[in-house]
């Protein structure tokens, strides 16, 4: 009998050995382990940046002496500073510039020359300076409450259609150089100025067309002669660079609220 307990102790005990060994089968309710290995994971997505396509945006800059630079070099004339500076947000575009100006135009004669010339309506920018010449030859200022109106409306027509592409740019004071000191009038120079500069900031406003304002600028021109070029009358490329300092910012705002990348 004890012999018979024995077998039967033995035997179940080899069952439960056996019964250990048995592997158990992976299901959903006992999933395989999962072993990570550092140096075998797969790399992380790259980082992709979205880069801007090259596009093209035009300027037209139209004026009179002070738009075409007179006694400063070509690159250093307003509107080529102010490509570069549009052009230096983005590298990515281009801004071909066109310039319909030149020195001792009046109102009458910018007009003249934008009719024979007859630009395309498709500028993404257009900056107007003028008048000086209508105050420095003593036209009548009824000349220029005509025909600054008419030269604003031609800008918006050259830039889409659209007035916010549009940038007036107020007439500086050369009452403030070595010319405008030797010619006596500099209190009448200043006054008359003021009155154009006025009639443009009106129109402006009532019309919602951009304006800066850079006449405080030409009036340092006493206490800091390197804002006046050489020739003793007009700006100097420093000074310019403080009209595209202001201007830039403007113009670089219309452009983005196109949609034009910078």
């Amino acid at each position: 009998m004890k012999k018979q307990y024995q077998i039967i102790v033995a035997f179940s005990l080899l069952l439960f050995i056996v019964g250990c060994s048995i592997e158990i089968p992976i299901s959903e309710t006992n999933p395989a382990p999962v072993v990570t290995n550092p140096t075998t994971a797969p790399n992380p997505a790259p980082l992709i940046v979205q880069q801007t396509q090259n596009q093209t945006f035009s300027y037209l800059a139209i004026g009179d002496g002070y738009t075409i630079g007179q006694s400063v070099c070509e690159t250093c004339r307003f509107p080529e500073q102010l490509k570069k500076s549009l052009s230096n947000l983005n590298p990515n575009n281009t801004y071909p510039l066109k310039i319909i100006a030149q020195t001792g135009w009046t109102t009458t004669n910018l007009i003249s020359a934008i009719n024979l010339q007859n630009p395309a309506s498709d500028y993404d920018l257009v900056t107007l300076l003028i008048g000086v010449n209508n105050q420095y030859q003593s036209k009548p200022f009824s000349l220029y409450e005509k025909e600054f109106p008419e030269l604003v409306i031609k800008a918006i027509a050259f830039a889409k259609g659209d007035k916010a592409n549009v940038i007036v740019v107020y007439i500086p004071d050369y009452a403030y150089t070595p010319f405008g000191q030797g010619s006596g009038n500099q209190s009448r120079i200043s006054l008359e100025i003021d009155g154009y500069n006025a009639f443009a900031k009106k129109y402006c406003i009532d019309n919602t067309i951009e304006f800066i304002d850079i006449t405080d600028i030409s009036r340092q021109g006493l206490t800091n002669p390197n804002l006046v070029a050489q020739d003793g009358l007009h700006p100097s490329e420093l000074a310019y660079s403080l009209f595209v300092e202001r201007i830039l910012p403007k113009a670089a705002q219309q452009f983005k609220n196109k949609n034009i990348p910078f």
